[in-house]
């Protein structure tokens, strides 16, 4: 086995996993400077910020075995200490160096546009080209200089770094890149003459007409490349724009504004408002329940606005618990009115969305057979993992972990309908003193 190092080589990359996969594989572990893709052999080296933080990222990974898209990838300390430049172009086609970077824009809670870009890259070469658009992997641009020398530069010098202090972090990779218009979603700084093609949509749909923003071109840098100044507070926007890179999940479509829905098909005898509030409000905050007496299978859910109903109604539709397939659609109150038969959950400290909203709409998926829980007592076993929730279903493997200094656990149950009530029972419940959450994992294995 190789020494300790902070590039981690990567094997089994399939064609079907992109840079962006891998990324999300080992963010949540530190910042990571450099990745190279190298596709002729089905590997990737990646650089982290340094030795401790590869070392966590390939200490979790020895116990939970990581997959991309179905497929199981496997990971250890590259023989490298260091990615070279030469390592990083790897990939260059044809004896032409490029002079092209990619850059993708992670966090993304401000917009970004072409000035922007243009004011952040400029300081390490001219830049000649420049074009943004919306990818799978997020929001995303092409920004081309006049020489390789820059471009190699820019990259070594902003790769990992963000654009505005705590957020809007640039992913960068490094053959004529081809302009046809200027306007606000691409521009020839060699060629000012360009027409600007008709008006459409904005470069960033669904997070608000760029007029709500202060102009961030020439604001000092603090923190990030630069500052930014936001004339209004963008509020949900922001979070749900930090979370998907400026794009929404396949099949939301971030229109709806109904934030109640109706819940049918409960079995009345072992559904209540606390256990409702413990799924839905995965999905958004929840400000009141309703269990509805005259139709004892139904419940009405509010929750915080109408992005967050989309996604329980998306997620949560069809879902199995105690037994009955249960519906969720939306309710043509548009709220649910105070009462003695309400229970109010408005100014409750358990909604997850209150701190780190961006964080957990990223987290947001349909019921899985795996349970992540976190804010763990120091001194808990699996033992006491498992006698805490055997009664809910066959726990089929456990694995307890340390990241950040704090004790998490994974649980993987027989099917989705065991996990599922699993969380609704004991989310929020107190094991070894401390109250624990839980929440659905992506994982598919331990």
């Amino acid at each position: 086995m190789a020494d300790p190092s902070k590039v981690i080589h990567v094997r089994n990359v399939g064609h079907e996993i992109s840079e962006n996969d891998l990324l999300q594989l080992f963010q949540p572990f530190g910042v990571i400077t450099k990745l190279v893709m190298l596709r002729a052999k089905n590997q990737a080296l990646l650089q982290m910020h340094d030795i401790p933080t590869a070392v966590n990222a390939l200490q979790f990974y020895a116990n939970v075995q990581p997959s991309i898209r179905g497929r199981n990838v496997y990971v250890q300390f590259s023989s490298h200490q260091e990615l070279t430049i030469m390592d990083q172009n790897t990939q260059a086609r044809g004896d032409e160096p490029n002079r092209i970077l990619l850059a993708t824009i992670h966090h993304m809670m401000y917009p970004i546009t072409v000035e922007v870009l243009h004011q952040v890259f400029s300081p390490h070469g001219f830049v000649e080209k420049v074009v943004t658009f919306q990818k799978s992997a997020g929001f995303q641009a092409l920004i081309q200089y006049q020489s390789h020398q820059s471009a190699i530069s820019a990259r070594n010098s902003l790769q990992g770094r963000n654009i505005y202090d705590g957020c809007c972090q640039l992913d960068i990779h490094l053959d004529e890149l081809q302009v046809n218009f200027n306007n606000e979603r691409s521009r020839d700084f060699t060629n000012p003459s360009l027409p600007s093609e008709q008006k459409g949509k904005s470069s960033q749909p669904g997070y608000g007409d760029a007029s709500m923003y202060a102009h961030p071109v020439g604001y000092p840098q603090v923190g990030g490349l630069l500052h930014y100044r936001p004339q209004t507070d963008m509020g949900n926007a922001a979070a749900i724009a930090a979370a998907f890179g400026g794009g929404l999940p396949p099949g939301i479509t971030g229109t709806n504004d109904r934030c109640t829905v109706l819940v049918s098909n409960l079995d009345p005898d072992r559904i209540d408002e606390d256990k409702l509030f413990n799924l839905f409000s995965i999905y958004g905050n929840i400000i009141r329940i309703k269990l509805l007496h005259n139709k004892p299978d139904h419940a009405l859910v509010q929750l915080g606005d109408g992005f967050q109903a989309e996604l329980a109604v998306h997620f949560l539709k069809g879902t199995m618990l105690f037994g009955k397939r249960f519906e969720v659609n939306y309710s043509k109150h548009p709220n649910i009115t105070t009462g003695a038969d309400t229970h109010d959950y408005s100014n409750s400290n358990l909604n997850r969305f209150n701190r780190n909203a961006a964080k957990n709409y990223r987290y947001c998926c349909s019921p899985t057979k795996m349970i992540h829980i976190s804010t763990l007592p120091q001194n808990v076993t699996e033992e006491d993992i498992t006698n805490h929730l055997e009664e809910h279903g066959t726990i089929v493997n456990t694995k307890l972990f340390e990241m950040n200094g704090k004790k998490q656990a994974l649980v993987l149950f027989e099917n989705e309908e065991q996990a599922t009530e699993a969380l609704v029972c004991k989310h929020a419940t107190s094991l070894g003193g401390s109250t624990i959450r839980i929440s659905f994992s992506q994982l598919q294995t331990i």
